[in-house]
């Protein structure tokens, strides 16, 4: 496996706040890497130093196979945006896109049209960037990374804002992207969007990884975990799932408000149990849905065990003096 960001032990102060406290990170290419937290995490400190906005001040950090050094500034090929993109609100998207262009000596104008298009705006591509929407302005970042043509490319909240039409066309490019060898790094809220997307996730609390690795590994069949019931015969299916070892039918006042569904907290054999009886007592099971989605429900799970702020560093470990501009850590 060909990695585009190796980093070890990254740790970064911001005077005695420890904003990151020896993360490791590993983004292989051709995959989109999720990397999720609590606000106040350090996630958009480390996409920061990713894109060359900031300076560790301990660990080492290679970037498509380049150690970063003691300056500001990332190889060719990385491209990417934190919290939006800047865009000229008087320039059309087209416009915003083609003096990027001139400015880096880069993209033709049949390579900012097909930018455009990728990401859903080519019919607004002559209509000025001040009546956009944040989706709207979040695709025009979008394209503009994807005239870099980037090797790596560090998203931070990329669906936020889009409508359905607009994450679909995300998604595409992310997709695509990562299918020609593309390194994607994504931060995201959205846990839909990195289940749908990612084939590995970091998650970050107070600074520290708690976990790395494949989605299928943060699946935990012993958590017991809520779902939408909904069958043919909700009493049955009550008086059923109530005699049955590990499954949990929540009050009625807990339940959707269509009548033939039921809340039930279950792990994955107590679910396995359940189905076989409802079935064999002719009860028909319509839906079974996780009300939380196992990226969700693992998510709190693991940031919930750590402490609200990172603990104090010794003395010896804390630089004198805080490298790399500040920033607010997120």
């Amino acid at each position: 496996m060909t990695l585009a960001v190796r980093g070890r032990r990254i740790t970064k102060y911001f005077g005695d706040v420890v904003a990151l406290d020896g993360v490791d990170l590993d983004v292989a290419t051709g995959q989109v890497h999720g990397l999720v937290g609590p606000n106040g995490a350090g996630k958009t400190t480390l996409l920061g130093i990713l894109l060359g906005l900031a300076l560790p001040d301990q660990g080492t950090l290679e970037v498509l196979g380049q150690p970063a050094g003691r300056a500001l500034g990332v190889p060719g090929g990385v491209a990417g945006f934190i919290d939006s993109p800047g865009v000229y609100p008087s320039l059309t998207a087209r416009r915003n896109l083609a003096e990027l262009a001139r400015l880096r000596g880069y993209g033709t104008k049949a390579d900012i049209d097909d930018a455009l298009a990728q990401v859903g705006l080519a019919d607004v591509a002559d209509d000025k960037v001040r009546g956009f929407s944040l989706g709207m302005r979040q695709r025009i970042g979008l394209a503009v990374a994807l005239l870099i043509r980037p090797r790596l490319l560090v998203l931070d909240e990329p669906s936020n804002g889009l409508d359905p039409a607009g994450r679909r066309h995300v998604h595409e490019v992310l997709r695509r992207l990562a299918a020609d060898g593309t390194a994607v790094l994504l931060s995201s809220h959205q846990m839909d969007d990195l289940a749908a997307l990612c084939s590995e996730v970091t998650i970050v609390a107070a600074g520290r990884v708690v976990f790395s690795g494949p989605l299928s590994k943060l699946a935990d069949e012993s958590r017991p975990v809520d779902y939408r019931l909904r069958t043919s015969d909700p009493a049955t299916a009550r008086h059923i799932g109530d005699r049955t070892p590990g499954v949990t039918v929540q009050p009625a006042a807990m339940a959707s408000p269509d009548p033939d569904t039921l809340v039930i907290r279950a792990n994955v054999p107590a679910v396995d149990a359940l189905i076989p009886k409802l079935l064999g007592a002719g009860v028909a099971v319509r839906e079974l849905t996780p009300v939380t989605s196992p990226l969700e429900s693992a998510f709190l799970a693991l940031t919930e065990r750590q402490p609200a702020e990172p603990p104090e560093e010794s003395p010896e470990r804390r630089p004198q003096e805080p490298s790399g501009p500040q920033e607010e850590t997120r």
